[in-house]
């Protein structure tokens, strides 16, 4: 899209004022597919606010007062986040394709964008201050690291590396006494690293109009004292069989005109303002995104090859309905996201990781050092109630009944372990589980890809596990089930091989 000739429309940046106090917003959220009731009671409970469940797989629309946006960064069960600038829920797309891109076009002139600018510009400011903070923090602990290390010179990134070294091997030499041979046929997963959690037949386009300048997003100030000019991308996110355009196509043309609309500059990369453009069959939102990277990024510093989302693993936990004083095991830790969330969230339960992998239990335990690292740069000066040790799933080193819940990502038989082997692993794990659990009470939310192997071996051990519910979920594009097993009171057998 070329754009020539064109004088750009300057937005100068301002700090919160009393005038957002009045202001609200509609703030719609990707949560985990499957877990949009979750999601919807977290907000519920934590703003007060009712939500409404898009038709759209894995999004929910709520309202909140502008002033609570840091409050709405800090839920759980969402993804990503953005400001709705408007919805239509019955869009009429016409036919020929030329058309419908001269509408959406069109469309551009027609919304308001003054409100959502405004709860995008505080929403900035949030993110500055919160910045600032943590360089502060980060320069702060610096310093004391060099005053305990006698001034020795050495940077912070280095420091922190020695430390998430030296505590993994702390964390491992509680295993000590265990066997620490990997046990043929146990396999350890923890979800799909950094994958799209969209349907399949959702389709993600990003368009930059062209522009003849190839400033950098720093280079905003031409001048002393004068005002930025914005730098943007679109978004579109399409689903659905129905319409006679791309997402690539619907996003260029959307773009150009907004670039025309507001005098904006087009930057790929270097943006200031994502605007979305979400499409589902004759559904249409447009928005402008409120967070840069994904919020189920927050616990996990070191990545396995499977590495589940820290939002799905807090949609699992919930799903158990954890109470104080609980004690909670995940398995099949891998990373350790699910116990990193739990101890994180529910910090009056007792939370116990554990793999076979020596390399999975060091991974889990750097996570956890990152964590306790966090939480002394704000000054908590608080420690996390979780353990983590290395183990034989089939063979856990626990107290029969001693545990309330267990809480575990299984192998999907993709990335990690094979299908073949689940059909032994699998019934052989829900028999160890069913022993630590206490009877009657004891339950288990447990995820797999393997739907039929884990079918077959629930109903070898259906005189201790009740199927309660099932949450079926999309993970990296694999359609997986969550479970939630309730214990009978039957009492499991006996099972030690020392």
């Amino acid at each position: 899209i070329s754009a020539p000739n064109i004088h750009h429309s300057t937005v100068m940046f301002r700090s919160p004022g009393p005038e957002d106090a009045e202001l609200t917003a509609v703030i719609g959220a990707t949560v985990p597919t499957g877990f949009e009731q979750t999601a919807a009671e977290e907000v519920q409970e934590k703003l007060g606010s009712a939500s409404r469940i898009s038709r759209d797989r894995g999004k929910i629309y709520f309202q909140v007062p502008a002033q609570r946006l840091p409050q709405v960064h800090r839920l759980r069960s969402v993804d990503n986040l953005f400001v709705v600038v408007q919805e239509f829920k019955y869009y009429e797309f016409k036919e020929n394709k030329e058309d419908a891109l001269k509408d959406l076009e069109d469309l551009v002139k027609k919304l308001c964008w003054t409100d959502p600018l405004k709860v995008w510009e505080l929403n900035n400011s949030l993110k500055k201050k919160k910045t600032k903070r943590k360089k502060h923090n980060l320069q702060s602990t610096a310093s004391r690291e060099r005053m305990n290390d006698g001034g020795e010179e050495g940077g912070a990134d280095q420091s922190n590396t020695n430390d998430q070294e030296d505590c993994a091997q702390n964390l491992e030499a509680v295993a000590g006494g265990q066997n620490t041979e990997k046990p043929q046929g146990v396999a350890s997963r923890d979800g799909v690293e950094q994958e799209a959690d969209n349907e399949q037949s959702d389709v993600k386009g990003e368009v930059q109009a062209s522009s003849e300048s190839g400033t950098k997003a720093g280079d905003g100030q031409t001048g002393e004292g004068e005002p930025k000019v914005l730098r943007f991308r679109v978004t579109c996110n399409r689903a659905g069989d129905k319409h006679s355009f791309t997402s690539n196509e619907a996003a260029r043309d959307f773009g150009g005109a907004v670039q025309e609309h507001f005098q904006w500059k087009a930057d790929m990369t270097n943006f200031d303002v994502e605007v979305l453009l979400n499409i589902h069959n004759n559904e249409v939102v447009v928005g402008i995104a409120l967070t840069e990277e994904s919020l189920h990024r927050r616990n996990i510093t070191h990545f396995g090859p499977t590495t589940l989302r820290s939002t799905l693993a807090y949609g699992m936990l919930r799903l158990c309905d954890p109470q104080p004083t609980d004690i909670i095991v995940d398995p099949m830790c891998g990373t350790g996201a699910i116990p990193i969330e739990g101890a994180t969230e529910w910090p009056y339960c007792y939370h116990i990781a554990g793999d076979n992998s020596p390399q999975a239990v060091k991974r889990a335990a750097n996570n956890i050092c990152s964590l306790l690292r966090k939480n002394e740069s704000k000054d908590s000066g608080l420690g996390v109630p979780l353990d983590i040790i290395q183990w034989d799933i089939c063979n856990l080193p626990l107290r029969t009944g001693s545990v309330d819940i267990v809480v575990t990502d299984m192998p999907f038989g993709k990335r990690m372990g094979s299908k073949k082997k689940n059909w032994d692993l699998y019934p052989a794990c829900l028999m160890e589980m069913g022993r630590i659990c206490t009877p009657g009470t004891g339950r288990a939310v447990l995820l797999t890809q393997d739907k039929k192997c884990f079918a077959k071996a629930l109903s070898r051990v259906g005189h201790i596990w009740r199927r309660a519910q099932t949450v079926w979920v999309n993970v990296g594009g694999l359609h997986a089930a969550v479970y939630l097993l309730r214990r009978t009171w039957e009492r499991a057998e006996e099972r030690r091989s020392w």
